[in-house]
């Protein structure tokens, strides 16, 4: 696995990453080198200045004036390549560096002859690299006006061409804003896809760890109390509540353990006979099925009913003060389809937790494990006590959700 990773990370840091800044200075290099090459274009200003046509002084002119466009003309590109847009403070100072390009491709291209309309097409890209959308739209075309209107001046009709590789190229640029500005939103929504599943996960583990700890813990406790009332008296029935305790205490931290991994799925029938113990240990009087009918029930329909029944008989043995407890398991035929229907009743004061208050963090996390498996959960009070009812399809959720 190391060995895997560093080349990937080698890779990682050799790669330009698309709307955002050099790193370091060997990116920026890079960056640099990408950009300048395109000024091989300039070779037709460069031959005219050396042909020797010209004064010394319009030569020496027309070299200040092109090492100042490309001076020019660099900023602006690898200031703004790559990014999606520009900042509104500066937008002036852009819109002044590109009409100083503009008037220098007009002012060399007046004064020096033909060969230098190619400078529009670097005015283009500027405009298309640097300019707002709305902005770049306009000035395109406007560049491309502008070089005809230069050619007619110094005598070159045949311009057609020319203007056809000024716009294209200019709205080529406004192209890779486009995608620039996608590619980032597509950035911001894998990190947010990331974050929304670390929080779930973050949910999933907290809701497993409240039912795991809260019934065994509940379960722990009503026996060390067992153990300690029956101590002085009957040791050898303490030393089997120690002994129970031991055994609750060593499958809590298995279950935790694999809470932690991710692999455990609670089974129905091993809840439904801890449910018998638990109940039992809190002389509550239950009844609860020994052999239920789990035929045809998907797993993960099973462990959220597992976990419901987990969570119900913790509530009844925890918070209501009931002695009498009821379990049962129906299968109903209804309009979406068959579902597998968990009743847990008891005639104590409520079951939740809460206080009267509303739904604790037990019967919150269920609602959200009834729901993710594509059924239900209600619970609240009933005339003779505490009621919950837990529903899950016998089919899968996404059936059940395309007939609903």
């Amino acid at each position: 696995m190391t060995e895997d990773r560093a080349p990937r990370a080698d890779r990682a840091r050799r790669t330009i990453r698309i709307g955002r800044s050099p790193r370091d200075p060997r990116e920026a290099l890079r960056k640099s080198i990408w950009i300048g090459i395109w000024l091989v274009f300039l070779s037709a200003p460069v031959n005219d200045l050396a042909s020797g046509r010209h004064t010394p002084a319009g030569t020496a002119a027309g070299g200040l004036g092109l090492a100042a466009f490309v001076v020019v003309y660099l900023a602006l590109v690898f200031r703004n390549m790559g990014r999606p847009d520009n900042r509104p403070a500066a937008l002036p100072l852009v819109g002044a560096l590109i009409g100083a390009l503009g008037a220098l491709a007009v002012v060399l291209c007046l004064t020096l002859g033909a060969e230098w309309l190619g400078l529009f097409v670097y005015v283009s890209v500027a405009c298309g690299v640097a300019l707002p959308l709305k902005g770049a739209y306009w000035t395109i075309p406007l560049t491309g006006l502008a070089m005809v209107l230069a050619g007619l001046r110094v005598g070159e009709r045949d311009t057609g061409q020319l203007l056809l590789l000024v716009v294209l190229i200019g709205f080529a640029m406004t192209g890779v804003r486009q995608l620039v500005r996608t590619t980032i939103e597509l950035r911001r929504a894998r990190a947010t896809v990331a974050q929304l599943a670390a929080n779930e996960e973050r949910l999933r583990l907290a809701r497993d760890l409240h039912d795991l700890l809260g019934h065994s813990l509940s379960l722990i406790t009503l026996k060390s109390e067992l153990a300690g009332r029956m101590l002085p008296g009957h040791p050898e029935k303490a030393a089997q509540q120690v002994a129970d305790i031991e055994q609750v205490s060593r499958q809590a931290l298995v279950d935790v353990r694999e809470a932690v991994t991710g692999y455990r799925r609670p089974r129905l029938s091993a809840e439904l006979a801890g449910a018998q113990v638990a109940l039992t240990a809190a002389d509550v009087t239950a009844a609860v099925p020994t052999e239920p009918d789990l035929a045809g029930v998907p797993e993960e329909s099973e462990a959220a009913l597992a976990w419901a029944l987990r969570e119900a008989v913790t509530n009844v043995v925890r918070h209501s003060g009931a002695s009498r407890c009821a379990v049962d398991l129906v299968r109903l035929q209804t309009l979406d389809g068959p579902f597998l229907e968990l009743r847990v009743e008891d005639n104590g004061s409520g079951g939740s937790g809460g206080a009267g208050k509303g739904p604790g963090n037990g019967l919150t996390g269920l609602t959200e494990r009834m729901e993710k498996a594509g059924g239900g959960l209600e619970a609240g009070r009933v005339k003779h006590g505490f009621r919950l009812v837990a529903r899950v399809p016998l089919g899968s959720p996404e059936a059940v959700g395309s007939r609903a």
